[in-house]
């Protein structure tokens, strides 16, 4: 190996070519090792994280070697914007080329006459190109250099973007020449993806080169999601902190993408939407709106980023958590990339998660079984509240020597430590106790005694460990999180071979011998999401604290200001319009109009009374508003206002209406109370009057008149005798608003 060593640095000055060909002086880590060992034709694995500069691995020795380089990459449509790149350092245009389905027969055959004649070096292909038998014949005859395997994480099940097609690529690049080397790369392989993309190219005695995962620049934070409304507040804050800087927002599905990029257009930030539903050309023009910073911020799902070279992207926002860590860090991976600042912000709930896990109910089992498990790898980070970039780096088989990384969340906040040094033990026997076979779920159950039927078939209710945790006191998330923590800590690891089992290394079986104190930190707990509606129109707040004074101070002015306009106190304002204000502080009009149930009319007709009164008490209580900031909604005209308004126009049974959006009766009714609180009339007398005849609701309206609270219970106590139904009394009332409160 020496002497080939020798002649390729006697053949090659390898600076003096990268200046000449791309302009730089020096390369970058690993970059000049993994050159010269592709320039020996030796299969090659790269795994460099984005922006680590991979694509000079293979590009610059595709320009010395004799002959052309085929790269396959799964992206078609980013093949063109690569092959671009590569001309711009060229001056000739035939240096390179793509072949594939969106070429016209005339196109195809230019490119195959200037790799017949010699003259292209690097050749960009899909796996559908490989796939037949005619373009298979053509290469065959061709001298290759070498074969580049990018984004090499696609052979993998157990990648974060598996391809199947990627399978059988071995086979295909054997039907050209089995002599041709390869080198594949990717940005981002747990040990287990490493070891499938090895087997499954068959990769021949591969050089490996693992650059480090760790983004030192990267800040990473979660953030509980405690309400739709107060999670839009943050974000839309956030990104108003970061006013004029790059940032990519991604979330899990097309609707939300459109609605929040028109959510933050409507509060002075320039930003688009981007997702595979839009035409070709208009996410061609987005894009290109975004590199060349003509929009600030680009709300996306996942279909947005493969291949992007923008340096200077500032933050990254998750607005649901991602499928599995792999996705998490290849899209943080966009922000920073210039060496400088980035914000990584992962807005969670357990909801989100409930919703991945119900995407997956129709697929295979063993599919299922595989997402459920890279999905509760995210899980625990999420919830963990151990160093975010010791916990990133573990997953992709990496050590951070350092205990504190000073860069995120749980390092900036740590929190309370709790010694575990008899839980440890616990774990490490009762994985020692079932041999070795079962995963992080098993081996919980079993130190808590539960008896399912897979324990008892296999007699572990029987086992010593059985139970063993109980005298701890602790529930199945503390042991789950301990488990995650041992395997940050070296005592267990996963198996790679089979998946998921958990195996005690060499430190837990010396722990065993002569068990010693333990600190770990306790996990975050995260409530659930409380608002069910995902649309973007609901103004309810229901995540920050409630301030009880305030609330009972608003209540009674809204009895005097509701006698002095000689209207019920729930016609001036609804209870959950006064706990919203309880909340947020409201001290302008404008802010009181951004208030659930008030618009303009009502706000002018009632509020500057409550404004003074929420103004004083903020003064002289020396209250801070933490939502000071005040988010402006989005009038989108087929959101479920308007979808109500019109649909009660055109007298539509209300059963339907609640059916066609997918929302309960009393959801319905809710949204119908907001609507006419704010001072828009709805004509539901249809709903009504098959239900009630003139004289009940003449005695109904009586009623409301002098009742003085919001309490639906109390009103159907009063008409008990009669038999009218709570939801006919909450549709009266809705009636009673329409027509006196506005």
């Amino acid at each position: 190996m020496g002497a080939t060593t020798g002649t390729v640095k006697a053949k090659y000055n390898l600076k003096k070519e990268l200046q000449k060909h791309f302009g730089f002086d020096s390369f970058k880590g690993s970059q000049e090792a993994i050159i010269r060992n592709v320039l020996m034709r030796k299969d090659t694995f790269v795994i460099m994280p984005t922006g680590g500069g991979k694509s000079l691995c293979y590009q610059l020795p595709a320009l010395l070697l004799d002959g052309v380089a085929i790269v396959i990459s799964p992206l078609i449509a980013l093949m063109k914007n690569q092959v671009d790149l590569i001309r711009g350092y060229s001056s000739q245009d035939n240096i390179a080329h793509f072949l594939n389905s969106t070429l016209s027969k005339v196109q195809q055959r230019k490119v195959k006459t200037d790799l017949v004649e010699g003259r292209t070096k690097m050749l960009y292909v899909a796996p559908e190109t490989l796939t037949k038998a005619e373009n298979i014949e053509f290469f065959a005859d061709l001298n290759i250099s070498f074969v580049a395997v990018d984004e090499a994480h696609c052979i993998s099940e157990w990648g974060h973007d598996f391809r199947p097609e990627y399978r059988k690529l071995r086979t295909m690049i054997e039907a050209i020449n089995p002599n041709i080397p390869i080198i594949a790369l990717t940005a981002t392989a747990t040990p287990k993806v490493q070891d499938d993309i090895v087997k499954n190219l068959e990769l021949r005695d591969p050089e490996i080169f693992i650059s480090s995962f760790n983004r030192a620049n990267l800040y990473y934070e979660i953030v509980p999601k405690l309400s739709k409304e107060h999670t839009l507040k943050s974000i839309v804050k956030f990104i108003h902190s970061m006013r004029g800087k790059s940032g990519i927002i991604y979330t899990l599905n097309r609707k939300t993408t459109e609605e929040l990029a028109n959510l933050l257009q409507a509060n002075g930030v320039s930003a688009v939407a981007y997702h595979a539903g839009l035409d070709a050309g208009i996410r061609s023009q987005r894009q290109d709106m975004f590199l060349m910073e003509k929009v600030d911020v680009i709300v996306a799902t996942i279909a947005f980023g493969m291949g992007i070279d923008k340096p200077d992207v500032r933050f990254v926002v998750h607005y649901n958590i991602p499928k599995s860590l792999e996705n998490y860090y290849q899209e943080t991976g966009r922000a920073g990339r210039d060496g400088l600042e980035g914000k990584c912000m992962l807005y969670y709930s357990y909801k989100d998660v409930q919703k991945l896990e119900h995407l997956m109910r129709d697929k295979p089992l063993s599919e299922r079984e595989m997402g459920g498990q890279l999905i509760a790898e995210t899980v625990a980070y999420a919830e963990s509240s151990v160093c975010r970039r010791k916990m990133l780096l573990h997953y992709f088989g990496e050590t951070l020597k350092d205990a504190n990384c000073g860069n995120c969340d749980n390092c900036l906040n740590p929190k309370e430590k709790l010694d575990v040094k008899d839980s440890v033990k616990i774990v490490l026997d009762t994985i020692k106790e079932v041999d070795e076979r079962f995963g992080i779920d098993y081996i919980v159950n079993i130190i808590l005694g539960v008896s399912n039927p897979q324990i008892i078939t296999f007699r572990h209710n029987k086992l010593k460990s059985f139970g063993s945790g109980l005298i701890m006191e602790m529930d199945a998330n503390f042991w789950q999180s301990l488990i995650r923590q041992m395997m940050l800590e070296g005592f267990i690891r996963k198996d790679i071979e089979e998946y998921g089992l958990l195996k005690i290394t060499d430190a837990g079986h010396k722990f065993l011998k002569k068990p010693h104190s333990i600190e770990v930190s306790l996990n975050h707990r995260y409530a659930e999401e409380s608002e069910n509606d995902d649309s973007f129109q609901s103004g309810e707040s229901n995540g920050a604290a409630l301030d009880e004074t305030l609330f009972k101070m608003l209540m009674d002015l809204r009895r005097e200001v509701g006698e002095e306009h000689n209207v019920p106190p729930f016609v001036v304002f609804l209870e959950n319009s006064i706990e919203d204000m309880a909340t947020s502080y409201p001290t302008t009009m404008e802010e009181l109009e951004k208030i659930v149930g008030v618009n303009k009319g009502k706000a002018i007709r009632y509020g500057r009374k409550f404004v003074k009164l929420i103004a004083r008490y903020v003064e002289e209580h020396g209250i801070e508003k933490s939502e000071d900031f005040v988010m402006k909604s989005v009038v989108n005209k087929s959101g479920m206002k308007v979808f109500i308004i019109t649909n009660i126009d055109k007298r539509i049974p209300l059963e339907t209406i609640a059916k066609n959006k997918n929302i309960t009766m009393a959801e319905l009714l809710g949204e119908m109370e907001t609507i006419v609180a704010s001072g828009t009339k709805l004509n539901i007398g249809y709903c009504i009057d098959e239900e009630l005849d003139e004289y009940e609701q003449d005695e109904i309206f009586d009623y409301f008149r002098t009742c003085q609270d919001d309490d639906l219970n109390q009103v159907y106590d009063a008409f008990r005798d009669q038999d009218i139904s709570i939801e006919t009394l909450q549709l009266m009332r809705i009636k009673f608003l329409s027509e006196f409160g506005s």
